[in-house]
This record gives structure tokens, sequence and C-alpha cells, in this order.
């Protein structure tokens, strides 16, 4: 994936799916990390603008932020995440012997946990549960909640008016 001038890669057991930027609900006061909430079959589900988070500048072309790429993660146990990523650009398997320690300035906040060089340039593996502070993930926990809540009145309302 792409975050701003960077090129960056997840491990594929943490992706759930690679879904097209749907319109997002963004309530006042949200953190600038945070993008917004995304509806997803009733679940409010809180999407973060990766590239700002880790301070890094986006492409200033209107046309490249019509193809940026929400990427759904899911761990064991943990609520849905959406990462709002520039663009994915590809999915490959890399044998690990092809990973190598990152130098001290490029772990994108202790986020990356090894590079993989490539005849393109170098991409940085993240580290899923590394991208948030435990205080972020506590607060995004909160404003998820609220979230979900505010959506169950709207649900509730629309079943209660119908005939």
């Amino acid at each position: 994936m792409r975050l701003g001038s960077r090129r960056c890669a997840l491990p594929c057991a943490a992706v759930r799916e690679v879904l097209p930027l749907p319109r997002l609900w963004r309530p006042p006061g949200l953190p600038r990390p945070l993008a917004g909430f995304m509806n997803l079959a009733g679940e409010a589900v809180p999407v973060l603008d990766l590239p700002r988070l880790f301070g890094l500048a986006a492409s200033g072309d209107a046309e490249d932020a019509l193809y940026r790429h929400l990427l759904l993660t899911s761990g064991e146990g943990k609520p849905l995440l959406a990462l709002l990523v520039d663009r994915v650009l590809d999915m490959r398997r890399i044998p690990p012997e092809r990973l190598r320690p990152v130098p001290p300035e490029a772990t994108l906040n202790g986020c990356a946990t090894a590079e993989i060089e490539t005849p393109e340039g170098f991409i940085h593996l993240l580290a899923p549960d590394r991208i948030l502070l435990a205080q972020e993930a506590a607060t995004l926990a909160t404003l998820r909640e609220g979230a979900q809540s505010r959506l169950a009145e709207w649900e509730g309302a629309g079943r209660e008016g119908a005939a």
C-alpha cells in the first residue's frame, strides 16, 4: 500500500478485506487521524487515516484521492477497524528471509517492524497491534460506542415508522 510517498505492508492475516472508500460519517470533535465512521451491516466501524496518523504528506492530486482504499482489519477478539490508505498497490508473499531490521528513524512511530528491499525501493512492514497507543485505542473504543449508539437510534426509528 502507499501512504504518502512511502510504501508499506501489513501481514495478510491482519487484513480481512480491501474496500473502496465509501461515504463516511464524521461527527464533530473527532481527532484528526480519525477520518470518520462507516456503516458496515449495522456496525459503526472507525476509519483511521494512516498517512495523517503517521504525519506523512498526502498527495495533493485530486485524482489520487478518488482511488483511496480501506483495509478492513480484524484481530482475534478485537473490533473491526478500517485503515484508510492512499492506495493498495499489490498483494505479495514475502519469504521471511527477505525481511530486514528497520533503522530507528524509519519505524513510523514504532509501527514498522521490518523492511523489504525491492527494485522500486523499501517496503515497511507494519505491526497492526502497534498502530495505536493504548490511550488512543481506549479513546477510539469510547468514540466507537457513541457512534454505534447513534446508529442504533436511527435504525430503531426506521423500524418504528414502518407498517
